[in-house]
Protein backbone atom coordinates (compact mmCIF):
# COMPACT_ATOMS: atom_id res chain seq x y z
CA UNK A 1 0.00 0.00 0.00
CA UNK A 2 2.03 3.08 -1.15
CA UNK A 3 -0.02 6.10 -1.42
CA UNK A 4 1.51 9.18 -1.16
CA UNK A 5 -0.49 13.01 -1.83
CA UNK A 6 -1.13 16.01 0.13
CA UNK A 7 -3.96 14.56 2.64
CA UNK A 8 -1.29 12.21 4.06
CA UNK A 9 0.55 13.49 7.07
CA UNK A 10 3.08 10.90 8.15
CA UNK A 11 2.53 10.75 12.22
CA UNK A 12 5.52 9.67 13.56
CA UNK A 13 6.25 8.41 17.42
CA UNK A 14 10.61 8.98 18.50
CA UNK A 15 11.51 7.25 21.61
CA UNK A 16 13.99 8.80 23.65
CA UNK A 17 16.36 8.33 26.36
CA UNK A 18 16.09 11.20 29.08
CA UNK A 19 20.05 12.61 28.62
CA UNK A 20 21.52 13.32 25.40
CA UNK A 21 18.76 12.22 22.57
CA UNK A 22 15.25 14.22 24.27
CA UNK A 23 18.20 17.11 25.42
CA UNK A 24 19.09 17.02 21.49
CA UNK A 25 15.22 17.95 20.85
CA UNK A 26 15.09 20.67 23.56
CA UNK A 27 18.69 22.07 21.48
CA UNK A 28 16.43 22.14 18.22
CA UNK A 29 13.52 23.74 19.80
CA UNK A 30 15.92 26.43 22.11
CA UNK A 31 17.60 26.64 18.37
CA UNK A 32 13.99 27.30 16.64
CA UNK A 33 15.10 24.45 14.37
CA UNK A 34 11.81 23.17 12.49
CA UNK A 35 11.06 19.25 12.09
CA UNK A 36 7.56 17.56 11.89
CA UNK A 37 5.12 18.52 13.91
CA UNK A 38 3.39 15.20 13.61
CA UNK A 39 6.34 13.63 16.05
CA UNK A 40 5.29 12.36 19.03
CA UNK A 41 7.65 12.54 21.31
CA UNK A 42 8.59 9.67 24.54
CA UNK A 43 10.67 10.28 26.81
CA UNK A 44 12.18 6.98 28.11
CA UNK A 45 15.10 6.56 30.98
CA UNK A 46 16.79 5.05 28.41
CA UNK A 47 16.51 3.67 25.26
CA UNK A 48 17.64 0.35 26.02
CA UNK A 49 14.56 0.06 27.69
CA UNK A 50 12.58 0.51 24.44
CA UNK A 51 11.10 -2.69 23.80
CA UNK A 52 9.50 -4.88 20.63
CA UNK A 53 6.42 -4.45 22.29
CA UNK A 54 6.45 -0.69 22.78
CA UNK A 55 6.82 -0.24 19.29
CA UNK A 56 4.29 -2.83 18.01
CA UNK A 57 2.15 -1.00 20.21
CA UNK A 58 3.13 2.20 18.70
CA UNK A 59 2.65 1.26 14.93
CA UNK A 60 -1.27 -0.84 16.39
CA UNK A 61 -1.79 3.37 18.75
CA UNK A 62 -1.82 4.64 14.63
CA UNK A 63 2.09 5.29 14.60
CA UNK A 64 3.27 5.19 10.28
CA UNK A 65 6.71 5.19 11.75
CA UNK A 66 9.03 5.14 14.43
CA UNK A 67 12.09 5.76 15.46
CA UNK A 68 14.61 6.17 18.62
CA UNK A 69 17.18 8.17 19.18
CA UNK A 70 20.12 7.55 21.78
CA UNK A 71 22.79 8.35 23.28
CA UNK A 72 26.14 7.86 20.57
CA UNK A 73 27.76 4.64 20.54
CA UNK A 74 30.23 4.19 23.85
CA UNK A 75 28.43 7.46 25.56
CA UNK A 76 25.21 5.89 27.20
CA UNK A 77 24.33 6.87 30.72
CA UNK A 78 22.94 3.50 31.45
CA UNK A 79 26.41 2.06 29.76
CA UNK A 80 25.22 0.05 27.16
CA UNK A 81 21.18 0.85 26.96
CA UNK A 82 22.10 1.83 23.23
CA UNK A 83 23.70 -0.83 22.24
CA UNK A 84 20.99 -2.56 23.61
CA UNK A 85 18.74 -0.66 22.16
CA UNK A 86 20.11 -0.85 18.36
CA UNK A 87 19.64 -4.87 18.83
CA UNK A 88 16.04 -4.74 19.57
CA UNK A 89 15.57 -2.13 16.35
CA UNK A 90 17.17 -5.33 13.89
CA UNK A 91 15.00 -8.00 15.65
CA UNK A 92 11.81 -5.93 16.08
CA UNK A 93 12.52 -4.66 11.94
CA UNK A 94 12.82 -8.47 11.12
CA UNK A 95 9.60 -9.00 13.17
CA UNK A 96 7.82 -6.02 11.03
CA UNK A 97 8.85 -7.57 7.78
CA UNK A 98 7.22 -10.83 9.37
CA UNK A 99 3.81 -9.43 10.00
CA UNK A 100 3.68 -7.34 6.41
CA UNK A 101 4.41 -3.69 8.07
CA UNK A 102 7.99 -3.38 6.69
CA UNK A 103 11.08 -2.58 8.57
CA UNK A 104 12.05 0.47 7.06
CA UNK A 105 9.67 2.11 8.62
CA UNK A 106 11.95 1.67 12.21
CA UNK A 107 15.35 3.33 12.41
CA UNK A 108 17.65 4.48 15.04
CA UNK A 109 19.82 7.21 15.55
CA UNK A 110 22.38 8.22 17.59
CA UNK A 111 22.78 11.98 18.97
CA UNK A 112 24.17 13.39 21.90
CA UNK A 113 22.87 16.60 23.72
CA UNK A 114 23.87 19.56 21.60
CA UNK A 115 22.95 18.23 18.18
CA UNK A 116 19.82 19.89 17.56
CA UNK A 117 20.16 20.26 13.76
CA UNK A 118 20.69 16.53 13.46
CA UNK A 119 17.55 15.81 15.86
CA UNK A 120 15.79 18.00 13.39
CA UNK A 121 17.07 16.01 10.12
CA UNK A 122 16.43 12.60 11.88
CA UNK A 123 12.89 13.42 11.92
CA UNK A 124 12.84 14.86 8.65
CA UNK A 125 14.58 11.95 7.39
CA UNK A 126 11.87 9.28 8.93
CA UNK A 127 9.24 12.01 7.83
CA UNK A 128 10.51 11.66 3.87
CA UNK A 129 10.65 7.75 4.38
CA UNK A 130 7.19 7.33 5.48
CA UNK A 131 6.02 9.93 2.62
CA UNK A 132 7.03 7.54 0.11
CA UNK A 133 5.67 4.14 1.85
CA UNK A 134 2.75 5.99 2.50
CA UNK A 135 0.68 5.33 5.26
CA UNK A 136 1.05 1.93 7.80
CA UNK A 137 -1.17 -0.59 6.56
CA UNK A 138 -2.39 -0.56 10.14
CA UNK A 139 -4.54 2.04 8.76
CA UNK A 140 -7.06 1.66 6.54
CA UNK A 141 -8.91 4.53 4.92
CA UNK A 142 -7.79 7.03 7.39
CA UNK A 143 -8.87 5.21 10.22
CA UNK A 144 -6.65 3.46 13.06
CA UNK A 145 -7.24 -0.84 13.34
CA UNK A 146 -6.01 -2.05 16.07
CA UNK A 147 -3.44 -5.48 16.17
CA UNK A 148 -5.24 -6.67 19.33
CA UNK A 149 -8.28 -8.35 18.34
CA UNK A 150 -8.02 -11.41 19.07
CA UNK A 151 -4.62 -12.18 19.02
CA UNK A 152 -4.42 -11.35 14.86
CA UNK A 153 -3.09 -8.51 12.87
CA UNK A 154 -4.44 -6.93 9.66
CA UNK A 155 -2.49 -7.37 7.03
CA UNK A 156 -3.86 -6.01 3.31
CA UNK A 157 -6.73 -7.82 1.69
CA UNK A 158 -8.73 -10.06 -0.16
CA UNK A 159 -12.10 -8.76 -1.84
CA UNK A 160 -13.57 -7.63 1.34
CA UNK A 161 -10.00 -5.54 2.77
CA UNK A 162 -9.35 -7.94 5.21
CA UNK A 163 -6.78 -10.97 5.63
CA UNK A 164 -5.46 -11.68 9.20
CA UNK A 165 -2.49 -13.41 10.21
CA UNK A 166 -1.67 -14.35 13.58
CA UNK A 167 0.69 -12.07 15.00
CA UNK A 168 4.07 -13.67 16.36
CA UNK A 169 6.31 -13.14 19.54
Amino acid sequence: MQRTGECFEPQLTAFTCSYCAYMSGDTAGAMRIQYPATTKVIKLPCTGKTDARYIMSAFEDGADGVYIIACPIGNCHHVRGNERARARVVHTKKLLDQVGLGGERLDIFFLSAGMGESFAQAAKEMNDRIMRLGPSPLRMGGKEVGAGEAGEQKNGGDETGEQSVEATQ
